[in-house]
C-alpha cells in the first residue's frame, strides 16, 4: 500500500471510534510522538499508555477530518474532535497532526493545537 492508501486507513480507522485500534496497527515500535513539538514521548508502550489515557479521560461526541495533505513520507491530517473531559465541559479540540512514515508504520507524529 502507498502512504496515501495507510493515511487513509488510518483516517478511516478514527473516524469509526477505533483510536487505539488503529494506533497499534499502524505505529512502529520505535514511535516518537509529541503535542506541539514538546516533551517528546518515545516508543510504543511510551505512546501507548498516553493515547489509553487521553480515550479513557474524554467522552466523544464526534470527529471531523478536514484538509489532509500527503508528500511523499509525511503526512498533515486536520482534525477537530467534539468531546467533553471527564469532569469537564464539551468542547471542540482542533488539531493538526504531522506524520512521518517508514516502511508502512508512523515512526514520528506531532499534534499541533491549543
Amino acid at each position: 500500500m502507498s502512504i496515501r492508501d495507510n493515511v487513509q486507513t488510518v483516517t478511516d480507522g478514527i473516524l469509526k471510534g477505533d483510536i487505539l485500534g488503529t494506533f497499534d496497527q499502524w505505529n512502529a515500535d520505535d514511535v516518537v510522538m509529541s503535542e506541539n513539538g514538546m516533551d517528546e514521548r518515545i516508543g510504543k508502550a511510551a505512546n501507548r499508555a498516553y493515547e489509553e489515557a487521553f480515550v479513557n479521560g474524554v467522552d466523544f461526541h464526534g470527529v471531523e477530518l478536514g484538509t489532509v495533505i500527503v508528500d511523499g513520507s509525511h503526512a498533515a491530517i486536520e482534525w477537530a474532535f467534539d468531546l467533553t473531559p471527564k469532569g469537564g465541559e464539551r468542547t471542540v479540540q482542533k488539531q493538526v497532526a504531522i506524520q512521518t512514515w517508514r516502511d508502512g508504520k508512523i515512526v514520528r507524529e506531532v499534534f499541533y493545537h491549543g
